[in-house]
Order: structure tokens, then sequence, then C-alpha cells
């Protein structure tokens, strides 16, 4: 197996179909794969030898296509830049890897400038914006131009495609090793699940430099659809998306389908009847918000991708039949699914023991998804992978028939007088609140109870709302002991670049100087 056998296929299938929409521009397979060729063989001019990792630091572009491709065809290695990051966390995903070249947008054309002289790694960097080529850098057009197209190397299998650089929670990220197996199984998994059927056009919303994107785009890729893309998520830039190229199927993290179903271009006339299904994952969505977004789109199919970068990324799915009212009658909606196709899935304790049904543990995962390690970390690789399989660090449940339900990443639980609190239980019933845009909850210190639960909320345009309020109508739906005894309003909850909410810099003033002494 190999990232770029389906390019392969298209070329031979269905040449002059449109593969790339960009702004404004479409390219189709055969000039797609005549301009990855032809970039393969320049980063094989700069010196790219087979394994070399090459990165790059952009927004979403039809160039950040060509780079996911054109990498692996010239034998190279993957190492996507995270574009949240620090200009010293970036500077370390590069030197950690050895990345030897890296190609640069304008948007980050200064922070590279200001930080390339400390990347002792770093040979050649490549500027593939459409501004004037700065100086000491290639230009990205000029470099195809003058390369001939090289064969593909063909790297495959147990071959590694990419590092992917971890949000490092705690100290510095980790670089995930991906084969090109652990990709493709992911993908074919997700192919077989129906998530990019014939005749498909999957937008690029999500950031390209994370695996969630690259994930679902890859069994797309297989299936010869069409790529339209976005340089980054924006509610309007979706929606005219969507209705300019006629695009199908989306993945959508739930911070972005929050802030789509609320955005005010929401009741702007537009065509969207092309959209047949969103796909949303990264980080837990609430019932509400799900809601809100079915009754957004009435017609389109909803459906759930459970994973993490480690398990490349997929492991579970729990398919669009759930998100229907027979779905909620059978209590799957709040499911995560269950293990996908080629992978193994069970709920352990601390000893890696499978758990009876019903009982939270951790979700341990085993299949062809699973990383090869943490680069350079042998000692948190065998943590992490014991005897074939991955430990998430996820809390979740099983029922009879298989079906995962995630209740908080361990180190999110709360333990609060003694009890477990898992904040994505306290989180659902917050956002039931009709005042309520969306909201995080985390674990306090609390003299008498060792943790209190505290909600950070963002409130809908307009609304207000008092903490006893809020607190009473948690009462309604969960336990006393679950609702929340602080309440904050903020302008914006603190996001990570895939759109995920960063719990830790919420928790950051109020657990500083001490010592967490509980999960």
């Amino acid at each position: 197996m190999y990232l770029t056998q389906s390019l392969h296929r298209s070329v031979q299938q269905h040449p002059d179909k449109v593969a790339v929409r960009f702004a404004g521009r479409t390219r189709s397979f055969r000039e797609y794969a005549d301009r990855v060729a032809r970039l393969a063989g320049a980063l094989q001019r700069l010196g790219m030898q087979p394994g070399d990792r090459v990165a790059m630091l952009a927004l979403n572009s039809g160039r950040y296509l060509e780079y996911q491709m054109a990498v692996p065809w010239g034998g190279g290695v993957l190492n996507p830049c995270n574009i949240r990051w620090s200009a010293a966390e970036i500077l370390y995903s590069l030197e950690d890897s050895g990345s030897t070249i890296l190609l640069v947008d304008e948007t980050f054309r200064a922070l590279v400038e200001q930080m390339r002289g400390q990347a002792t790694s770093l040979r050649e960097v490549i500027y593939c914006g459409d501004g004037a080529q700065p100086a000491g850098m290639h230009g990205y057009e000029a470099l195809i131009d003058a390369a001939a197209p090289v064969p593909d190397a063909a790297r495959r299998d147990e071959d590694l495609a990419g590092i992917f650089y971890t949000g490092g929670t705690t100290g510095f990220p980790k670089g995930v090793m991906l084969s090109h197996a652990n990709i493709c199984a992911s993908g074919f998994a997700a192919l077989g699940e129906g998530l990019a059927p014939p005749g498909s056009c999957y937008l690029h919303a999500a950031p390209m430099f994370h695996l969630a994107d690259m994930g679902l785009a890859t069994p797309h890729w297989f299936q010869g659809s069409t790529h339209a893309i976005v340089p980054a998520f924006s509610p309007e830039a979706v929606l005219n998306a969507i209705a300019a190229d006629r695009v199908t199927h989306a993945l959508l993290v739930p911070t972005m389908i929050q802030m789509l179903v609320d955005h005010p271009s929401m009741r702007e006339p537009r065509d969207l009847g092309s959209l047949r299904c969103i796909t949303y994952g990264a980080s837990p969505i609430s019932e509400a918000v799900l809601n809100r977004a079915m009754e957004a789109f009435p017609g389109v199919e909803f459906a759930q991708a459970y994973g993490m970068t480690e398990l490349s990324p997929i492991a579970t799915i729990n398919p669009p039949c759930n998100h229907t009212a027979e779905g909620r009658k059978r209590g799957k909606l709040r499911s995560a699914g269950r293990a996908s196709y080629c992978m193994e899935v069970r709920i352990v304790d601390a000893d890696g023991t499978e758990v009876p049904r019903g009982t939270v543990g951790e979700v341990a995962v085993r299949g062809p998804n699973v990383m090869q390690g943490y680069w350079n970390k042998p000692e948190q690789t065998a943590a992490a992978v014991r005897d074939g399989w991955m430990h998430t660090g996820d809390g979740a449940y099983m029922d009879d028939d298989g079906y995962i339900f995630v209740v908080d990443r361990l180190k999110d639980m709360i333990i609060s007088g003694g009890e477990n609190v898992y904040s994505a239980e306290v989180e659902n019933a917050i956002n039931q609140h009709p005042a309520v845009a969306a909201c995080a909850v985390i674990g306090i210190p609390s003299e008498e109870w060792g943790e209190a639960v505290h909600a950070a909320l963002v409130l809908k345009p307009g609304q207000g709302i008092r903490p006893e309020e809020l607190i009473a109508h948690c009462k309604t739906l969960i336990a006393s002991y679950k609702c929340p005894r602080s309440v904050a309003v903020l302008d914006a909850l603190p996001l990570s670049g895939a759109g995920k909410v960063l719990k830790t810099k919420l928790r950051e003033p109020f657990w500083q100087g001490r010592q967490r002494g509980v999960a």
C-alpha cells in the first residue's frame, strides 16, 4: 500500500476529471499528477534523499495538496507544521524531525525568516506564496517549471510516510510516525464505511497540516473524488465553497460546526443542495450543537469518526443511520461508533485487562492503523503501545452491541469529593441551555472538594446568564455533584490549530504554583 497509488489509478481511469478546485482555478488529475511529479523532481534536485523529512508551514491551498503527494512521490517523508504554534514549537518540530527542506507561504514568511538561522537542520526553503519571491528562498512555480517529472519512488507499506506532531499538552510535542500502510489502512476503513462514495467532492475546510483532514481526504483520493479547498475555516468561506464547488462531503470539528450553524451567513440564500454528508470528529460534540446542525442542514447525513493521530487517525465510525430518529431510539446517537474495518477496540483497566460491558475504562486499539511509534521517543512509545494495543488515554464504556461511548479524556476527568465527573457529560448539559453558544468544563482547585467543576462559557449574541441560573439548569439534567460550582463567561474559548478547545490554557491560571494531586 502506498499513498500515491490512488493518483496513478485516477490518471489512468479519468485523467481529465477535475482533481482540485482552489481560488477559482481547476486542475485535472493529469495536470495535478504532472505537477506532483515535477515538484518531486525539484525536491530531489534540492537534495531530498529517500527518507528525508520535508516540512510545510502554510494555510490550505492547492500547493499544499501537491506537497502531500510530491514528497512521498520523490521518496521523502512529510512533516506538516502546526500553523497555530509559536515559533519555538515550530522550530522544535523542525529540529526534532531533522527536516531539511521547508515550504512556506506568505502568511508565515516573516516567521520563517526570523527563525531560519536557528533551524540548523534546514538546508533549503521554498516560497509557495503568490507574492514576490523573498531573498534566500526558492520560488515554487519556478522550481516546477524548471524540473522534469520523475518516476514515483513508490515508498510503500512499512516505509515511513510522515511525522505528525501532536499538540504537546505536557512538555514539547511528540512526533507520531505513520507508515504508508498505517494511513492507507485508515483510509480504506473510511472508504468501506461509505464516507467517500463515487461522484464525491470533498472540502478541505479543516487545516491540512492536521491528520483529521488528511485522514478523511485519503478515502476520497482512493475514490478519485474532486478536492475543493478553502485557505482557512470561516463559516462564510465554507458556505460559499459548498455552493460554488458543489461540495458533497466535508469534515468539520465540533467547534467549526457550532460556529457555522450560529453564523449569520447561514441565513443568506445559497444553493447548498449538493451537500450530502458532514463527518465530525477530533473532539466530542454536544447533542445540542448536533441537533442545531441537523436542523440547519436538513437532508444532509452526519457521521462521526473517532480516533487520534496515533491511529492514522480513525478507529471507530458512528454511521449516518445512527443519526436518524431510529438511531436516537436505539440510543446510538451519542456513541462514537464501533470498531471500523481491520481494527479491534476494547475497553481496559489500568492493567490492560478488558472490563465488563458498561464499565468505564480506557480505550485501547489494535490494527494496521496503529502508529510505528513516537519519533526518537522509545520510552513514550513503549508506554503508549503495549502488546500491539494503542492506549488512547480516552475514558469510555462499550455497550452490548460493541458501540463505545467516550466520557472524557482520562486526564480531563474531574475528581470532586471522591466522585468521578466527566467533563463531556457536564458540557452536554450546559450546551442545552438556549443562551450558550459553546462551553468547556475543567476541574479547578478546591480546599473542600479537592477539585471543583468550573464552566467557561461563550454566549450567543445578545444573551446573558447568571451563574445560579446555569447551575439550576444543569441540575435538571445531571446529578448535583456534577454541576458547575463556578461559571465564567468568555469572549472565545482557546482553540488549537485543529479546532480543539485547549483546556490546558483554561486550567493554567487556576493551577499555577500548585502540584495537581488529582486526575
